[in-house]
């Protein structure tokens, strides 16, 4: 790009490992924001579904391969799958703020809000592991929009602070 003292080059990579750190740092703070409101409400999920979507993709995944998940290694499985979905969220939206700052307006609560929407209110339900939002109770939906509003912010914030370090 005339002009520019940046190449594209380093604006993906800056994207990609601020966007990595910040994925994963914001799928730990909405875990935690979970596990708050879980230990609050009396039960260690806010939703009505026995097997968190998580898990039951790993297990999906799992018999992909050929194999099987033991029971009691369906949480890490779950904890992975969403470890590594946040991260591949966090990489996406730090490299596309690079190259389009307005999509952080309002501090990433556009992203939480975008990805509670297209993940837990319409993918998850077109996949068969949940159900559609219209099929849920209104406090389902909401615990929905307040992790990923979580997960949206801290993604903002900590892509924010290691892009400037690296831009430095």
């Amino acid at each position: 790009m005339p002009g520019s003292d940046e190449s594209i080059l380093i604006k993906v990579l800056r994207g990609v490992v601020a966007g990595a750190i910040a994925g994963a740092l914001a799928s730990f703070a909405m875990d935690r924001f979970q596990a708050v409101v879980g230990a609050l409400s009396g039960s260690d999920d806010a939703s009505e579904e026995s097997e968190p979507a998580t898990e039951q993709a790993a297990d999906a995944i799992a018999k992909q391969t050929g194999h099987e998940i033991a029971a009691t290694d369906k949480p890490l499985a779950g904890q992975a799958i969403h470890y590594a979905l946040g991260l591949g969220l966090g990489v996406a939206y730090g490299v596309a703020v690079e190259f389009r700052p307005l999509l952080a307006v309002g501090y990433g609560s556009g992203f939480g809000v975008v990805t509670a929407t297209l993940l837990d209110e319409a993918a998850v339900p077109a996949v068969g592991l949940g159900s559609a939002p219209w099929r849920t109770d209104l406090s389902t939906n909401l615990y929905s929009y307040a992790s990923h509003l979580v997960f949206g912010v801290t993604s903002e914030l900590v892509r924010r602070q290691v892009a400037s370090t690296l831009h430095r």
